[in-house]
């Protein structure tokens, strides 16, 4: 499912089943570090992925801070195909052993 804003995310994840989460830090309104604030307070079993591309220095440091806060993952866009596809892949993996 694709949210554009952070409430609607914050919504689905209230009503579905979500296995992960990839959150833009920089957004307008609520931010990706205000989401996984939100997911780490109701929903810690979600793994998180952070991605920013707002620039070398602002978007580094959003990073940092989406780390500290508990994403599985940051990423700095532009992004690999193959970085995202084995960030999703070893996040998912986590996930499943974690519940067994």
């Amino acid at each position: 499912m694709l949210a554009d804003s952070v409430d609607k995310a914050e919504s689905f994840c209230e009503n579905e089943h979500v296995k992960l989460v990839i959150t833009d830090v920089l957004m307008p309104e609520k931010d990706g570090i205000e989401m996984i604030m939100w997911l780490k307070n109701n929903y810690k079993e979600i793994p998180i992925i952070a991605i920013s591309g707002g620039g070398q220095f602002v978007g580094a440091k959003y990073l940092k801070t989406a780390g500290l806060l508990g994403a599985d993952k940051v990423l700095e866009k532009p992004l690999v195909a193959e970085e995202l596809v084995a960030a999703v892949s070893e996040c998912l993996s986590k996930c499943e052993t974690d519940s067994n």
